[in-house]
């Protein structure tokens, strides 16, 4: 099931995108879903029925602006290399242990929306790098590998957009990922127990040439060791986001280095989530 955040010009909406049409929920008697019921399988369901019965009022998906699924994020969390192909680009070994990291929530930013650039007429360099998405429906501590899956309310397509001079700078992640627009998120969040996230496509593809290609079989942990591992060492909150890393082809490790500039448009797609698309900006 695809879920939709949304406006019509009116304020956000939650819906349930089918092709085209978007199946406004905001009619429920009970109100617009929380992700605990998002990850709840009785909530899907009960809504399954009301489609089939066309219980909800339709919008034609091309009539709203999409929104990012968590607007403000209590947490970002990002995993580094985790794909087996990005950490060979770099000539490093295999971690024993996901590397993570944060991202500021003010970094988000929606479908549609531009990713602006901080500096194109200086130093900085920005990169993209298209990541599966992963975000908490409850709250959470000390979760087992097995019971992980119970406390994830749905998948969405991160591009996590990074300052690399902010990063070789500062010896560190944070500053060069948080840049505001750094975290487009979109288009849909899938929450669907016949969903592997473990095994979907992953793509990225600048002014529509593919620079990254691959499936997340290749993780080197997989979502529910990340969730588990994590959730061992701080809580878990409803709304909480996991980055789960990127594929090689990054533009920083590119011979020439190949990274964004303003008039450039990136497409991050993820197989059953959809095309998360955003055009870059001068500041």
């Amino acid at each position: 099931m695809q879920f939709v955040r949304y406006t019509d010009g009116s304020g956000p909406s939650w819906g349930v995108k089918r092709g085209s049409t978007i199946h406004a929920l905001s009619s429920l008697p009970e109100g617009e879903p929380s992700f605990a019921e998002l990850s709840s399988p009785r909530y899907r369901s009960k809504l399954e029925t009301l489609i089939e019965h066309d219980s909800l009022p339709q919008i034609d998906g091309d009539s709203i602006s999409l929104l990012a699924p968590v607007p403000q994020p209590g947490k970002i969390i990002c995993c580094g290399l985790n794909y087996r192909d990005h950490a060979e680009e770099q000539d490093e070994e295999i971690p024993e242990r996901p590397m993570l990291f944060g991202k500021a929530a003010t970094s988000v930013t929606n479908p549609g929306d531009p990713i602006v650039h901080p500096d194109p007429d200086g130093e900085e360099l920005v990169d993209y790098e298209v990541e599966l998405g992963v975000v908490i429906g409850t709250r959470c501590k000390d979760v087992s590998e097995a019971d992980a899956a119970d406390y994830i309310a749905g998948y969405t397509v991160i591009n996590d957009v990074s300052g690399r001079t902010a990063q070789d700078t500062d010896g560190q992640f944070f500053r060069g990922k948080s840049y505001d627009t750094f975290a487009p998120m979109g288009p849909t969040l899938v929450a669907d127990e016949e969903f592997d996230p473990n095994s979907v496509d992953v793509e990225m593809r600048v002014d529509g040439e593919v620079k990254q290609s691959s499936n997340t079989d290749q993780f080197i942990f997989d979502v529910d060791e990340l969730v588990s591992y994590i959730s061992q060492s701080m809580t878990l909150e409803a709304g909480d986001v996991i980055s789960t890393g990127t594929p090689g082809g990054v533009g920083i490790f590119r011979d020439p280095v190949d990274v964004l500039e303003p008039g450039q448009t990136t497409e991050a797609e993820i197989e059953g989530i959809g095309t998360l698309t955003n055009a870059v900006v001068g500041e």
